[in-house]
């Protein structure tokens, strides 16, 4: 018997005050949802920070949707504002000495998958990402 996917979602501010919010509204989600994995949970909060963080510095909407979904194998984040920036979210490799412009590289790294989807013109864009409900055990001599 598969356990269903359970979704919850609310709308932000686009404000960078709302990045922490977010992490906050996760954490108390992941916790209703019984989630007790440390890294799986960091794992999504660090996902979510950089997913709204683009959405805030990256556009001009007006709003931000987040979206998360568990079912008993993954977590799935997803965050939606109005497509209103340039071009399509892509990692991007930066040079040493620069502050910013990892975040998808760090989202990359962590996520079993990610995307984008474009909802057409003003209809939005959704970058979302899927993470094991329990972090991946690693051996560093894999």
């Amino acid at each position: 018997m598969s356990v269903a996917e359970v979704c919850v979602s609310f709308a932000l501010a686009p404000q960078p005050n709302s990045v922490a919010q977010a992490r906050r509204l996760l954490r108390a989600q992941l916790g209703v949802w019984a989630v007790r994995d440390e890294d799986a949970c960091d794992a999504a909060a660090l996902v979510l920070s950089e997913l709204v963080t683009n959405a805030v510095v990256h556009t001009t909407s007006r709003w931000i949707v987040c979206e998360f979904c568990a079912d008993s194998g993954k977590l799935r984040i997803s965050v939606r504002d109005e497509g209103c920036g340039p071009g399509v979210p892509r990692p991007v490799h930066r040079g040493a000495d620069e502050e910013h412009g990892r975040g998808l590289l760090l989202v990359d790294a962590v996520s079993s998958a990610w995307g984008v989807h474009e909802a057409g013109p003003g209809n939005g864009r959704t970058v979302w990402a899927e993470l094991r409900r329990t972090a991946a055990q690693v051996s560093p001599f894999a």
